[in-house]
Formats: structure tokens, C-alpha cells, sequence
């Protein structure tokens, strides 16, 4: 994902533009894959929510067309 988020940084973030983050969104939880995924990463990694279940489709569409309308 490091590379994904450089990329984009370099290449397509406007200079008013925080850096970009990456968000794994997984079907399960295995505390040892993201303990050596993140172990290197320099930035603080945060957890907003743990759910087990993704919400419902159309909520996550509405949600990104809100987002995207804001810009």
C-alpha cells in the first residue's frame, strides 16, 4: 500500500492536499498480518472502527457521492 500512497502523493496530490492514507477494509482480523504489514511503516497507524460486517452498499455509494460532491 506504501507504494500506492507514494505514487499518488508524487504524482497526483495538489499542493493544497494533505498526504494521502490508505485504509484496508478485511472480512477478518488477524493481529499478527498487520503487526509485521505495519511493523516498518513510520506513521502512526490508527483504527477508527472494527466492525465485522461491511455496511450496506448503497450507504457506502451515497456516502462517497457526498464526499466527492464537497470538492
Amino acid at each position: 500500500m506504501n507504494f500506492y500512497l507514494e505514487a499518488l502523493d508524487r504524482d497526483e496530490k495538489k499542493e493544497h492536499e494533505n498526504p494521502s492514507i490508505g485504509i484496508l477494509l478485511c472480512n477478518d482480523k488477524d493481529d499478527t498480518v498487520v503487526e509485521y504489514a505495519l511493523s516498518r511503516n513510520l506513521s502512526p497507524t490508527l483504527i477508527s472502527q472494527y466492525k465485522t460486517k461491511l455496511p450496506d452498499k448503497k450507504l457506502l455509494y451515497e456516502k462517497l457521492s457526498q464526499i466527492l460532491n464537497e470538492y
